[in-house]
């Protein structure tokens, strides 16, 4: 095991590089994403992603990590560089993993599009329900929130460290690679659409869940089919809420007919 290292400035260029990746929420200037609670140290070890350094404040009690890179910090400064009200005590500093398309296209696609959501949290949900419900892909399309968001990486709980995922994508790009793959491609929309339950979701299939308060664009609507989900009292959905209930429904089907 490594023997542990010790920051106590605010001006040392490690916690720099750190705290500009919080503020611009993506990725630190070598490349590195932050992940922020013991939790997500733990899924980036168990999704065999490479961890550069660990963050420890003074307080925290951390596992045997051999060959790890650890830095011990007091607990205030930990505080200042944190992007949560509370730090969790630990941040790693993980090398993402890189997908490319073959990876989202695997077996029988069942894919996530993120059409411009601006919310990190939402973003991140929306990759763990990706997860959950046995997604083989997402496609976080230009002007969407990073998937290195540390916002992003906390929502997730890990799965962006195991779900194949593209971003920065443009969206007519996209709508080719659905089409080399001959994928179906599903908008969801608050209503006056197909009930997503009278969809034929056996199929290689995508869902487009759009921005937050204009929801999908009109390119990708236009060459999809819209879907809906039946509510009562209320019009729409929050987009994660929303993706998570579309991805149980192909689950479900999928599962039917197995």
């Amino acid at each position: 095991m490594l023997k542990p290292e010790t920051i106590t400035s605010a001006a040392n260029p490690l916690l720099k590089d750190v705290r500009r990746a919080m503020e611009r929420g993506g990725l630190s200037p070598q490349g590195w994403c932050v992940a922020e609670t013991p939790h997500l140290l733990a899924e980036a070890l168990r999704s065999r992603c490479r961890v550069k350094v660990v963050l420890a404040a003074e307080s925290a009690k951390l596992p045997r990590l051999p060959g790890v890179r650890i830095v011990v910090v007091p607990d205030a400064l930990l505080q200042k560089v944190s992007g949560t009200e509370t730090s969790p005590g630990v941040m790693a500093l993980v090398e993402p993993p890189e997908w490319n398309e073959e990876q989202l296209f695997q077996g029988r696609t069942l894919g996530i599009v993120l059409d411009g959501l601006q919310d990190p949290g939402n973003a991140g949900t929306i990759l763990r329900a990706a997860e959950a419900f046995g997604a083989t892909g997402a496609i976080f399309l230009k002007g969407t929130a990073s998937p290195f968001n540390p916002k992003t990486l906390r929502a997730s709980a890990g799965s962006l460290f195991r779900v194949p995922f593209l971003y920065g994508m443009d969206p007519a790009l996209a709508l080719a690679a659905f089409e080399r793959n001959r994928v179906k491609l599903y908008a969801a929309v608050p209503s006056s659409a197909c009930p997503v339950a009278d969809a034929d979701l056996t199929v290689p299939c995508a869902f487009i869940i759009g921005n937050e308060a204009r929801g999908v664009s009109r390119e990708l609507r236009a060459a999809a089919q819209e879907v809906s989900i039946s509510t009562v009292g209320v019009e729409s959905l929050n987009a994660a809420v929303a993706a998570g209930i579309l991805l149980y429904e192909a689950r479900r089907q999928r599962n039917l007919r197995a």
